[in-house]
């Protein structure tokens, strides 16, 4: 082997070992985080912690089952409104978007990927808890939405424009038009990298506090519909967390186990979903 080679090997394997020094770097704070969470969040989860009510803090008895009912509600209200307009923003932008629209709307949604979540939520807060007169589950799943849309949108371009031309090619030979392509080809071909964005867009939104706090507010009662004020995860972990009774910051511990687990859940539950899909396409 000449010198040149040896170089070229002596450098890819310099290369190789700095990028895994850099991957244990940034996964030594991760898993201490998730270290101190299981670890201080695990012997506050019971049975009547996950079914029962908040209560005062004299009594070691109260849960967080209404918080996470009402994260469920918040959340499923921001995927309701989020998942259409952002995919279908993806869309858009990944088979139409070469023109100074698409650009534009392009920018606007990369300016908006990193909008500050209380903006959001004061954005929430006057288009619906002014309107209504009164916070809501619904004005934070409108809330939730302007975070969730942009990382959506944009995830589901990057997911189609993978897909090969050559796919769209055979399509529209076939007479299929542009759009029927986009939808009924390049969408169903991208469908995993779309449903890796959705979920990204869930954990992100379903830890978010600021927003909520302008918008869902809080409640110590089981959530009766979208339109009353809401219990959620982050605004019970923030209200517990800075209390000054040990019994309720060992809840908040536990609440903050309990966001990470749904999440994890749902992230699960979706990447379930696709397997079984793919195995559907692929006629297993």
């Amino acid at each position: 082997m000449g010198l040149r080679s040896r170089l070229r090997l002596l450098g890819d394997r310099l290369m190789l070992g700095a990028c895994a020094l850099a991957l244990l770097i940034a996964l030594v704070p991760l898993a201490s985080i998730l270290f101190k969470v299981v670890v201080q969040g695990a012997p506050a989860l019971s049975w009547t912690f996950l079914t029962s009510l908040p209560r005062p803090p004299d009594e070691t008895s109260g849960g967080f089952a209404n918080a996470i009912v009402g994260t469920v509600l918040v959340v499923g209200l921001t995927a309701l409104i989020g998942v259409p307009l952002g995919v279908g923003a993806g869309v858009y932008l990944a088979e139409y978007g070469d023109g100074l629209f698409g650009r534009t709307v392009r920018f606007l949604a990369e300016v908006l990927a990193g909008l500050p979540s209380i903006v959001a939520g004061i954005v929430g807060y006057s288009l619906v808890v002014v309107t209504t007169g009164h916070f809501s589950a619904l004005a934070g799943g409108v809330a939730l939405t302007f975070l969730f849309v942009p990382m959506t949108a944009i995830t589901t371009q990057e997911a189609l424009k993978m897909v090969p031309r050559t796919t769209r090619e055979a399509s529209l030979a076939l007479g299929l038009g542009q759009a029927s392509t986009a939808m009924r080809v390049a969408l169903p071909s991208a469908l995993g990298g779309v449903l890796t964005g959705i979920m990204l867009s869930v954990a992100r939104v379903a830890g978010e506090t600021a927003p909520l706090l302008f918008t869902a507010f809080n409640n110590s009662f089981w959530p009766t519909g979208p339109g009353q004020p809401t219990a959620t995860l982050p605004v019970q972990i923030f209200v517990y967390a800075i209390s000054p009774f040990e019994s309720w910051r060992q809840q908040a511990w536990g609440g903050a186990l309990m966001l990470l687990l749904l999440v994890l859940i749902t992230n699960v539950a979706g990447r379930l979903f696709w397997a079984r899909r793919r195995r559907f396409m692929q006629g297993h």
